[in-house]
């Protein structure tokens, strides 16, 4: 079966390698050094077991810029690729979704289109409506960046938005790809689908705001956090995970889906939602005011990426700091191996370590790492367990 993704991103690529090993697919990328690198068995996002899958081969799977070789005779067609949140409209752009569907529309109508970029809820419906004689049909993803092929490969749930034949086809598809054989699938309607994905990112939201509120709150009145965190977690309706301390949820889903939830509850009433939202500017306000309580006078910023083991700079909150930092006129200094320019929002980039610590009052690290041991009281993190 050919099978085509739409997509290099992290979404698509991980999607694209688990269907590799049973079927032919086709990736289709506008960026053609994406495209080169998956054909060269490489890996253009920072993903360690993605990296290592590819290489070791076997994978039916190549990249091309050619829309006609990619949906030429092709069964499914499977979108991943970005839909930013715009500020102006207070909704996801899905201009990139609905150009592929349209394309789909004229080049692969045989085919079957699975939705995987999150979209607004009611969004499959209307490109449904706007497109009859196409079956369509949403599947939201449920993967960490850095980590993206192994929740492909050891899926926490299989959810499709459509209870037809060509669903279930594409859900026995997702499973043939997966390493666990008791994966948990849920079919629903695209609606309800649309709103796991909203509701499920939300709550994650939610609980890092919880943790970090906490912990303003225990670094306000000298108090220790984790006591407090370990305390709360040994409730097992609680937990001890996703409990860490940072500087805010970042990266490129969370602060986007949360937005187009709260959109998405126009003429509902709320409180929480909004409350979430706005619980990540207020953690923001407070860690920057806690790092110019320590009067610097140069500010390190340690790393910009959203959490390790990724190279995804979207919406990372220590940018957030970095901005009110800058603000209030005090000089900031950038260490990201990854950056190629020598300036980041106009502040130096230092890619040499050593001077780059020497040169910092206050180094600011969303994430603990070892490499600043040597000058661990230069370091300001709220991060207890070293890991995100």
């Amino acid at each position: 079966m050919k099978i085509t993704v739409v997509g290099l991103g992290y979404v698509g690529l991980s999607n694209a390698a688990i269907l590799a090993q049973h079927n032919e697919v086709v990736a289709l990328e506008v960026d053609a050094s994406r495209a080169e690198l998956v054909n060269a068995g490489r890996s253009p996002i920072i993903d360690a077991d993605l990296e290592a899958f590819l290489e070791r081969g076997g994978l039916d799977l190549r990249a091309t810029t050619d829309q006609q070789d990619a949906y030429a005779g092709t069964s499914f067609v499977v979108i991943a690729t970005p839909t930013d949140y715009d500020p102006d409209t207070m909704h996801f752009n899905t201009t990139s979704v609905e150009q592929v569907i349209d394309d789909v529309a004229r080049h692969a109508p045989q085919s079957t289109v699975i939705i995987k970029s999150t979209i607004p809820v009611g969004f499959t419906e209307r490109v449904r409506q706007a497109h009859p004689d196409l079956r369509i049909v949403f599947s939201p993803e449920f993967l960490r960046e850095g980590r993206a092929l192994w929740d492909n490969l050891h899926p926490s749930r299989i959810v499709v938005g459509d209870t037809g034949s060509e669903a279930k086809e594409f859900a026995a598809l997702l499973l043939e790809g997966a390493e666990d054989g008791d994966v948990p699938v849920l079919f629903t309607e695209a609606t309800e689908a649309e709103a796991i994905k909203l509701f499920a990112n939300t709550y994650l939201a939610m609980r890092v705001a919880y943790f970090n509120e906490l912990d303003t709150y225990a670094a306000t009145h000298g108090l220790d956090t984790r006591s407090i965190i370990e305390g709360v977690g040994l409730d097992p309706r609680i937990g001890s995970h996703y409990n860490n301390p940072s500087f805010g949820y970042g990266g490129y889903c969370l602060p986007k889906d949360t937005r187009q939830l709260l959109a998405n509850y126009d003429q509902v009433p709320q409180n929480l939602i909004h409350a979430i939202v706005e619980s990540n500017t207020t953690r923001k306000d407070f860690i920057a005011t806690d790092i110019l309580a320590r009067d610097p006078k140069v500010v390190g910023m340690y790393r910009l990426v959203m959490k390790s083991g990724s190279d995804n700079f979207r919406s990372s909150s220590i940018q957030g700091i970095m901005k009110r930092i800058k603000a209030k006129g005090i000089e900031v200094v950038v260490y990201e191996p990854s950056l190629d320019d020598d300036a980041f929002y106009h502040s130096r980039v230092i890619r040499d370590l050593d001077e780059f610590m020497s040169v910092a009052d206050v180094i600011v690290a969303n994430r603990h790492a070892e490499e600043l041991e040597t000058v661990r009281d230069k370091v300001y993190t709220r991060d207890i367990y070293g890991r995100d």
